[in-house]
């Protein structure tokens, strides 16, 4: 993964309303959800949403797909997972490592 493609993805998650948007999809996985279903859980109104999934779609976080009239929207794993490990590239120094959770705080073991 290049910088310039970490930086766009953050730049679209830098927006608390986004990043809720993209964490509640993230939830859903493979099944996703509809513009109707976020603006239920959410309470977003649907010009805004439609506003935020654009900047999620075009950052390539989310993937969307037409299902007879209703668009569904889901995570795009592949890039979140390169974006995890761009971010883990160098942890330990380079070195393979194993991540876990010590107290909320991540340390290599």
């Amino acid at each position: 993964m290049k910088n310039s493609e970490a930086v766009e993805a953050f730049v679209a998650l830098g927006q608390e309303s986004r990043l809720n948007i993209f964490r509640l999809i993230v939830q859903r996985g493979d099944i996703g959800l509809t513009p109707t279903q976020m603006i239920e859980k959410l309470g977003i109104p649907n010009a805004t949403l439609s506003f935020h999934l654009k900047e999620l779609v075009q950052a390539s976080l989310l993937v969307v797909e037409r299902q007879s009239r209703n668009l569904i929207y889901r995570p795009n794993v592949a890039l979140v997972t390169d974006l995890s490990e761009f971010l883990l590239e160098n942890c330990c120094s380079g070195k393979t490592c194993a991540i876990k959770r010590v107290n909320k705080k991540v340390a290599c073991k």
